[in-house]
């Protein structure tokens, strides 16, 4: 009885984790992932566009809630970079990514790499996205980001 009821436990425990252990489209999702943000460090309107949701919550590192209509607005004012202006070069690590049907969450470390001048300087954050699969396209729908902690000197 006791065998049973472990082994009607166990295959439970891994029916019930299949969904979110296999991501059919693990492969899409990151290539989405991968062309946003590659998108994201030119300022490209349309990749912002493609990439969010029109009923999008984000979450900035800063606090700060927002929506697609206010990254449009704030990536159109700013515009493409010109030269001599602070480059970013986002890159994604450490990349998960669970589906559930037409829903998805993708979590990873954003490394963003800016270079002013020749100067560079590497900021670490942790972001995390749910992304609806609607007419074929998946879209965040919901982002937070969280600043990660500069690696402080160890004390003596």
């Amino acid at each position: 009885m006791k065998r049973i009821f472990l082994s009607a436990i166990m295959l439970l425990s891994i029916v019930c984790g299949l969904p979110a252990q296999t991501a059919p489209d693990a492969a899409q999702l990151t290539k989405l992932l991968q062309d946003f943000l590659a998108g994201a460090g030119r300022n490209d309107v349309a990749m912002h566009e493609r990439f969010w949701a029109d009923d999008l919550i984000y979450t900035a590192s800063a606090g700060r809630r927002i929506g697609k209509a206010d990254i449009l607005r704030e990536v159109r004012a700013e515009g493409p970079p010109k030269p001599g202006d602070e480059t970013t070069v986002y890159t994604a690590e450490d990349i998960r990514i669970q589906q559930y049907s037409d829903t998805a969450i993708i979590a990873f470390r954003l490394v963003a790499t800016s270079d002013k001048a020749g100067a560079k300087k590497v900021n670490n954050y942790l972001n995390t996205g749910t992304l609806l699969k609607r007419d074929g396209k998946w879209q965040a729908v919901s982002w937070q980001a969280t600043a990660m902690p500069e690696k402080a000197e160890p004390k003596p």
